[in-house]
C-alpha cells in the first residue's frame, strides 16, 4: 500500500469564492489498483478546486500530483469525510461514470446527530431545490425540488448527551441531501453550521458526517468491490 499522500503546497481550500481554512491532513490510500484508487478524504478538503484562484487544495490538485490520470467521477462536501473512488484511466472513468448514472453504486455514511431518533429505521423522502435567497444553501420544496430518497437506521443513542449515531444510505444525490433531510425532520448533523438548532452547530469541532462504504463494480472484471474506513468520530 503506498504511503498516504502529503497536503499539496497549493492555496488554501476555498468554497465558491469565500477562502478556507487549509487541510494540514493527507488523503489516505485505502486501496491502489492499476486503473483506480480508493482514498479516505480528510474533512476540509474539496473534491476539486473551487471558484476562488486560492482553492486549488483539493483531492484533484492532490492526486494528480502523484496520478497523472486521476480523475474524479464523484464528490464529497468540503466538510465531508469518507471513501471516495478515483479513477486512474480513461476506461475506468467511462466505467464508474455509468455506474454512478446507473444507480448501482453503494453509498453508506454515518453521522451524529441532534436528540433522539423515535424510530430505529425508516426513510426520508423529501423534494430537495436550490434556495436563490441564501446561496449556497438548499431547502425542502414541494413545488421546485427534485425527488430525494434517504434511508436511516439507528446505530446508538446517547440519552446524556441527547444524540443519535445514524448510518444513512441515499438513494439519490443531490447536493446537501443527507444534512438537508436530517435537519427537516428535526434532528440536523452535529457541527453543521448551514442547517442547525440552537446548538447543534456548535456541539461538534467539524461536520459529523463521513461517507464510511461505498460499493461499485469493479471497472474490469465487474466485481463488486467494497470500499470502507471508519469515521474518526
Amino acid at each position: 500500500m503506498k504511503a498516504p499522500l502529503a497536503p499539496a503546497t497549493a492555496a488554501p481550500a476555498a468554497d465558491e469564492l469565500a477562502v478556507l481554512p487549509v487541510c494540514h491532513e493527507a488523503i489516505r490510500i485505502l486501496q491502489q489498483e492499476a486503473t483506480f484508487l480508493l482514498i479516505d478524504k480528510p474533512a476540509g478538503l474539496l473534491s476539486v478546486p473551487g471558484r476562488n484562484p486560492q482553492n486549488r487544495d483539493s483531492v484533484a490538485v492532490r492526486l494528480q500530483q502523484a496520478f497523472a490520470g486521476a480523475s474524479i467521477v464523484h464528490r464529497l462536501d468540503f466538510d465531508t469525510s469518507g471513501v471516495m473512488v478515483i479513477p486512474l484511466t480513461k476506461a475506468a472513468l467511462s466505467s464508474i461514470s455509468k455506474a454512478f448514472q446507473q444507480r448501482v453504486v453503494e453509498k453508506h455514511y454515518t453521522a451524529v446527530v441532534a436528540g433522539l431518533l423515535q424510530q430505529d429505521s425508516g426513510e426520508i423522502n423529501l423534494p430537495i431545490a436550490s434556495d436563490a435567497e441564501n446561496r449556497p444553501k438548499y431547502k425542502i420544496c414541494q413545488q421546485t425540488g427534485k425527488p430525494s430518497l434517504t434511508h436511516y437506521h439507528v446505530l446508538a443513542r446517547d440519552e446524556k448527551a441527547q444524540t443519535t449515531r445514524v448510518l444513512l444510505k441515499p438513494v439519490t444525490g443531490r447536493s446537501h441531501q443527507l444534512r438537508l433531510h436530517l435537519w427537516a425532520i428535526g434532528h440536523p448533523i452535529l457541527g453543521c453550521s448551514f442547517y442547525h438548532n440552537d446548538w447543534s452547530a456548535e456541539a461538534a469541532d467539524r461536520l459529523l458526517l463521513h461517507a464510511t462504504e461505498l460499493k461499485f463494480p469493479h471497472p474490469i472484471s465487474g466485481e463488486t468491490l467494497r470500499g470502507w474506513a471508519p469515521p474518526a468520530f
